[in-house]
């Protein structure tokens, strides 16, 4: 097993989040032999407790500005991928999304005088074992390995537990449920650093680091296993009571519930596009992936299908989602513009067309924020997220601080499978067929704006419309940066941006020079405690 160790969670009896503590009442799932694991009850703890325990909530180290795992590691992306900003210097957040360079609309130009002054500078300056919490490469790395291990041992130990009734059913639901969050855990860390371990023992010591493409292998290997366990069972009654007891109770409403074997492996196959989109460019993009991408989300979420999904609990300190901040959006949510910890980007409000009624329902402007000028100008801000939406009827509302009342799609959703399916349609000649999709979903969310299909687009109109309507439906989640990446605003920035310059000017025609790292370097807080061996691929990613 990697050194991540470390940092895991020492017992998963510190994490009471729930209404019902006593369903992560366990000892601490990193050891294989705990006796508390030895019973059908325990094994089902242990399994609930490896993914929203150790998983998306403790590390060693944490920081409260940040937030756990998905206010926090998710929060870097959304960050990365301007949906948010933040002025805040704690783990380095405000400089990992400073841009390299702003342009204004006089041409005048605002570099990034941050020392170091990039983006890729400051990785490699505070990518060492030395800054412990300070690393912001940790903390996802850190998250996905310890929800890896964690499945490792409920894998390992579910082979010894008797149980009562359908034993094969109940046994092969937890088996597919560690399978599918140990494929989630390696798409994560793929999908964000330039290499990776595979880890498939509790307590196994690994020092061969492999490719990132190979963890998105790994990724799928384990998905499909999943998958494999899924297409031999039934919605039987001990199926659902197992995933039941897998799925906090109070996370089994609205879209999230209860999955049907079938839904789960649709689910999975959603997943799966996912790991081929976001780690090709767009540019680089083959007849055959595309081809991937359609039948996979062809047979991917439905509309009525149950997802996995997190939803905001107790405020205090012991939530994996709290309500005040545990996800991006509660850390974003204020009264008045700048007034969250992250601050609403104006290049997010830009993708809304004039009339959608997604805007007017979610975001209202205010009296012009702009932060510390020394710690840059792109989080400058005139908007706010309103809490719970403004009432109108049939429109989507995207986040709340209010308790138990924000969802969020923890894997994949609905509208991403669709727009994976239009994405794909566009860029394979069926342009029409894509428009088509993005029209259901706008109407899908009460957007009320006119339909784009039947209109006569081109390809590169076609192409633009699909990427406002990819960046305002997928942002939150964390896959904004991967879009980016993809899409090569990262490293060809983005012109016709709109910014608040420091004296507080609205700049419509302004130019963004990111130049952000694509893949992140294997974060230090590992390597120093485990050295790769001579057969290992490259743990730092080439680009100066």
């Amino acid at each position: 097993m990697n050194n991540i160790k470390k940092y895991m969670l020492t017992g998963v009896m510190m994490f009471s989040l729930f209404a019902c503590q006593d369903q992560l009442d366990i000892k601490n799932p990193n050891a294989p032999t705990i006796p508390s694991a030895s019973s059908e009850t325990g094994i089902l703890s242990l399994g609930l407790g490896a993914v929203y325990a150790n998983g998306f909530r403790d590390l060693k180290f944490y920081d409260g500005v940040n937030g756990r795992f998905w206010a926090g590691a998710i929060g870097f992306h959304e960050l990365m991928g301007d949906v948010v900003g933040v002025e805040a210097a704690n783990i380095y957040a405000n400089q990992l999304c400073y841009p390299d360079n702003v342009i204004l609309d006089n041409g005048s130009q605002v570099p990034n005088t941050n020392v170091p002054n990039t983006q890729k500078g400051l990785i490699r300056a505070y990518n060492v074992n030395a800054s412990a919490a300070s690393n912001p490469l940790f903390y996802e790395w850190a998250y996905m390995y310890s929800l890896n291990n964690a499945c490792n041992s409920v894998l390992e130990i579910v082979e010894t537990i008797p149980f009562i009734g359908d034993a094969a059913t109940k046994k092969n639901t937890i088996k597919a449920w560690a399978y599918f969050w140990k494929g989630f855990a390696y798409s994560r860390i793929g999908s964000t650093y330039y290499a990776g371990l595979i880890n498939d023992k509790p307590g196994a010591l690994n020092n061969k680091f492999v490719s990132k493409e190979d963890i998105i292998k790994e990724s799928n290997n384990n998905f499909d296993k999943a998958a494999t366990i899924l297409g031999t069972l039934t919605n039987s009654v001990d199926y659902k009571a197992t995933l039941g007891k897998l799925i906090p109770d109070y996370c089994q409403k609205g879209k999230g519930g209860i999955l049907a074997p079938d839904m789960w492996v649709r689910n999975i196959n959603t997943l799966k596009a996912r790991n081929i989109l976001v780690n090709t460019t767009t540019k680089d993009m083959t007849a055959t992936q595309w081809k991937s991408i359609a039948d996979l989300a062809a047979n991917g979420i439905k509309s009525s299908d149950m997802i996995f999904t997190g939803r905001s609990n107790n405020a205090g300190d012991n939530d994996f989602i709290s309500g005040q901040g545990g996800s991006v959006i509660a850390k974003t949510i204020s009264p008045n513009p700048g007034g969250g910890g992250y601050k609403l980007s104006e290049r997010l409000i830009q993708e809304y067309k004039t009339g959608d009624k997604r805007l007017d329902n979610n975001f209202k402007i205010g009296t012009t924020w702009t932060g510390d000028a020394s710690r840059g100008n792109s989080f400058n801000t005139r908007y706010t997220i309103i809490d719970g939406g403004a009432g109108m009827a049939g429109v989507v509302v995207y986040g709340t601080q209010k308790e138990g009342l924000y969802e969020l799609a923890l894997g994949g959703n609905y509208e991403e499978n669709e727009l994976m399916k239009a994405e794909a349609a566009i860029n394979t000649s069926d342009i029409e067929g894509g428009l088509k999709i993005i029209d259901a979903i706008r109407t899908y969310q009460g957007a009320g704006l006119v339909a784009v299909a039947g209109t006569s687009l081109k390809l590169d109109n076609a192409k633009e419309e699909f990427r406002r309507e990819r960046r305002v439906t997928c942002a939150w989640r964390g896959l904004s940066f991967y879009d980016a990446r993809r899409w090569g605003v990262i490293e060809n920035g983005r012109k016709g941006a709109v910014i608040i310059d420091r004296a507080g000017k609205t700049n419509t025609n302004a130019t963004i020079q990111y130049n952000f790292l694509d893949y992140w370097d294997v974060p230090d807080n590992e390597l120093a405690y485990n050295k790769p061996d001579a057969s290992s691929a490259p743990v730092v990613n080439p680009k100066k």
